[in-house]
């Protein structure tokens, strides 16, 4: 018999969090301790260093519009990987002879790293925007595949025949069957598409553009100016994990309904 551990009441699941991120920044000023003894330069990237670089940033704004392109790009990604990936994976998970004959090159062009795309993107669709959203959107589209159609196949059969024996239609059983037992993997692959959008994002943000917080590093980089190099990856860190826990919220509402 299974026992089911109780959940950690929330102030004490805050502490353990805040405690984690304290922890994290010790270990980074003691790795810039370090190795700041042989490296003089490395006291630019210190916490100490970085911080107060954030804090500035932001208070003057200098990293609104490279936020907001950001995350517009990330976006615009994750649509059109659910505008491609839902409906395929609704078909893979219904039909298994679409699945055997998908599964192959399925795999074999997920395991394919969208950065090394990157140089036929930008010869196909030229320097912009548009390489980036083809990049994301090819990056993101495969764990929305993937769990959709586990999701269509871990649907009770009986639920599928008791709809038949009514005379529902195949529009009924879909919108009022599938996709509703299936949300739940839709929102599990979503949340693997955004983490993965996010860590590629970056290196697509410096296919020659000139606003995003990838371009803003190459940016900093140029100016020597470290402190705030590390302060936008700071950023990037904290944006990252305000998207994955706003697709986690949205997965534990859709599990206590």
């Amino acid at each position: 018999m299974k026992t089911r551990i109780a959940p950690l009441p929330a102030p004490r699941r805050l502490a353990l969090s805040l405690g984690g991120l304290l922890a994290l920044l010790l270990l980074w000023a003691a790795g810039i301790g370090l190795i700041g003894e042989e490296t003089a330069m490395a006291g630019l990237f210190s916490p100490l260093k970085a911080l107060p670089s954030l804090v500035h940033l932001v208070l003057d704004n200098q990293l609104t519009a490279h936020t907001l392109v950001s995350l517009r790009r990330v976006a615009v990604g994750l649509f059109w990987a659910l505008v491609f990936g839902i409906p395929l994976g609704l078909a893979i998970g219904a039909s298994q002879k679409l699945e055997l004959a998908t599964s192959g090159a399925f795999q074999f062009l997920r395991m394919v790293s969208p950065l090394s795309w990157m140089p036929i993107a930008v010869m196909l669709f030229g320097i912009g925007d548009a390489p980036i959203y083809f990049l994301l959107s090819f990056a993101a589209v495969w764990p929305i595949i993937l769990n959709t159609s586990a999701g269509v196949r871990q649907l009770d059969a009986r639920w599928l025949m008791l709809a038949r024996s009514l005379s529902a239609t195949r529009s009924e059983i879909l919108w009022k069957i599938v996709i509703p037992g299936s949300l739940g993997h839709m929102l599990t692959g979503l949340r693997l598409a955004i983490g993965i959008v996010w860590i590629i994002l970056v290196p697509c943000e410096m296919l020659g553009v000139s606003s995003g917080l990838g371009y803003f590093i190459l940016d900093t980089r140029d100016r020597l100016a470290y402190s705030e190099l590390m302060a936008v990856i700071v950023l990037i860190g904290a944006l990252g994990f305000l998207l994955d826990a706003t697709a986690q919220r949205l997965h534990r509402r859709w599990a206590r309904r």
